[in-house]
């Protein structure tokens, strides 16, 4: 029962007035003026909307199923499967010497959010594909690249990850899967792989592994750890499929979401492995796959949250309940619409701001990708480096969060599943779990990429928004947008120098605060992103032909942001100066 719209006007508004993408000095940009970007986004549109979101409720009811040792994906996944590969929509961003199309990254995120809003489950067998490519693409030799890489890109084979063990999740040291050399140069892979996503189906001919093991005599712990591509049927050397591989499926986890995706446990029973990159250097080529996921789990939380804003939205407008205390608005109804309601307001509000928000600070991060791979900045690099974990952690939770709300505005339809609210909101809860949970997230930042070059990247960030305050502080405008943020930033450097200043005495003092932090610098990136695009608005409002509907509606959303939702850094700020006593108060005896 629910429905999806691309939202391009609001993809076009952060590509072109905010970003001013097609103005800036990256390689490939100067092509992605607005007509070429709205094309493309508008065919994504349509896919979406015509073939991938009615398919999201049938892979939520069926599911997938493990039959004679394949898995098998819901009614109509295989064709949809096929029109995705046809369109050339896997290929978007992928280097033109194996078969793709060489567009930025910031168009991939552009489609990637669109199909993920619309089918979340199905878009991961491409998504975790991409993945694979880009390992194989950073370090991979020109073999390798030649085997593989064309493939992948079609997705006439698809791509994995496998990381987690049974006993080793986040502490991937803990493994036990083991690679032993041969004398042919390959290695033998054994062991037990779990929670693979799309970790088999009937939707392309191979599915290349991308497996953490450890290869014996080799350093203890995460140092000993190397990357392999194993190939569910081995290619020979003309890249014909030949003989099945020593893998296979123990089984399909019951999941609470996702149902359309096929997340399995894997068996390695001496599979034919190829080392990829360096021996025991393989976190350095699997981080090349979860930055690049991290992102894109960012943006399957305000996906999902966009789409579940999409219907609660049309039902408050659509369904009569009640009477406007300030008057009827529906005089010849027995009620008012649900959305004459303050608290209906507030609710949709909240949704609507963080999206546009999140979509805003989204792009900004793929435009810095391309900034960072195209250019070879060094700054840019080490930015995005330091927003990813923000990126991935307050992005998820808030899309988690702001699902569930969309879900509160039908009431009791909304706990009923003929309604398909419910999906969405467990099909969101798991972004905040993989690629890397996001207490970890959290950890990343605090205790890492704070203080990573120095300190030089959390400067510049800090930097960067002081600068936008100071240029636009004597705009009359702009006042209501400059004063939020110049206090939520100096609530984020305060609690940083918190933890400069106590961490040191007790690590425990920045650990137990840095769940806190990771929300205090989201709701910052989320202030300077509402910040530039009312300014962008504001200056589209002088232009003539303006769509002053759109825009106005721009910066009254913005403002409910600044107004709302970013005080909290205060509230965060007071529970991280709590120090770590309040947390690790008791001991674990006590709980």
């Amino acid at each position: 029962m629910t429905s999806y719209t691309a939202p391009t006007k609001d993809m076009q508004f952060v590509l072109h007035d905010v970003l001013k993408a097609s103005e800036q000095s990256i390689p490939g940009y100067d092509e992605m003026d607005r007509d070429f970007t709205g094309a493309v986004l508008g065919e994504a549109g349509k896919l979406a909307e015509e073939v991938l979101h009615p398919l999201n409720a049938v892979g939520d009811r069926e599911g997938c199923h493990l039959e004679n040792g394949v898995v098998r994906t819901p009614t109509g996944f295989r064709e949809a499967f096929n029109k995705v590969r046809e369109g050339g929509w896997t290929a978007l961003d992928c280097d033109v010497e194996y078969g793709g199309q060489g567009l930025p990254y910031l168009m991939q995120t552009g489609v990637g959010e669109i199909l993920s809003a619309a089918n979340m489950a199905f878009n991961m067998y491409q998504g975790l594909t991409h993945g694979a490519y880009s390992a194989i693409y950073a370090h991979g030799t020109d073999a390798q690249k030649q085997t593989w890489l064309p493939k992948l890109t079609t997705c006439e084979w698809t791509g994995t990850m496998n990381l987690t063990e049974p006993h080793a999740g986040t502490d991937l040291g803990m493994m036990r899967t083991k690679a032993e050399p041969q004398e042919d140069g390959t290695y033998k892979i054994t062991g037990q792989k779990i929670f693979i996503s799309a970790g088999d189906h009937d939707m392309s001919d191979n599915i290349v592994h991308l497996v953490l093991a450890k290869i014996a005599g080799g350093p203890e712990g995460i140092k000993g750890v190397s990357l392999f591509i194993v190939p569910k049927i081995l290619v020979d050397d003309d890249g014909n499929l030949g003989a099945r591989n020593g893998v296979s499926v123990g089984k399909i986890e019951e999941k609470m979401g996702i149902h359309g995706n096929s997340t399995c446990v894997m068996n390695y029973d001496g599979a034919t492995g190829y080392l990829l990159g360096q021996e025991h250097k393989g976190m350095r080529a699997m981080f090349t796959m979860m930055n690049e996921a991290r992102l894109g789990v960012g943006l399957q939380g305000y996906a999902q949250a966009e789409v579940a804003y999409q219907n609660a939205l049309a039902y408050a407008l659509d369904r009569l309940q009640g009477r406007d205390v300030t008057g009827a608005k529906n005089a010849d109804g027995p009620a008012d619409p649900l959305i004459v309601h303050p608290d209906i307001r507030r609710n949709l509000m909240d949704q609507k701001s963080f999206v546009e928000g999140a979509r805003a600070f989204t792009f900004w991060g793929a435009n810095m990708i391309d900034r960072a791979h195209r250019t070879e900045d060094k700054d840019a690099d080490g930015l995005i480096s330091l927003l990813t974990p923000v990126i991935k952690g307050f992005l998820t939770d808030k899309g988690f969060e702001y699902a569930t709300a969309a879900q509160q505005i039908y009431g009791g339809h909304g706990y009923i599943e003929e309604w398909g609210m419910s999906q969405f909101a467990r099909d969101a809860r798991i972004a905040m779990i993989y690629e890397g949970a996001n207490g970890v997230q959290a950890l990343d930042l605090v205790g890492r990429k704070l203080a990573q070059d120095g300190g030089k990247h959390v400067i510049a960030f800090f930097e960067m928004v002081k600068t936008f305050c100071k240029e636009h502080g004597e705009d009359e405008e702009m006042k209501g947008f400059v004063e939020p943020l110049k206090a939520a930033s100096k609530d984020l450097q305060e609690a940083g120098m918190y933890f400069m200043q106590e961490g040191m005495k007790n690590p425990n003092a920045a650990l137990s605060g840095s769940y806190d932090f990771m929300h205090m610098m989201g709701h910052v990136c989320l202030g300077l992103m509402w910040g530039r695009m009312a300014k962008a608005a504001q200056d589209g409002l002088q232009q003539d032909g303006a769509d002053r509907d759109f825009l106005e509606a721009k910066i009254a959303t913005g403002r409910y942001y600044m107004q709302r939702q970013l005080p909290a850094t205060a509230m965060h700020l007071a529970r991280i100066k709590t120090g770590p006593d309040t947390i690790m108060g008791l001991e674990p005896t006590a709980f």
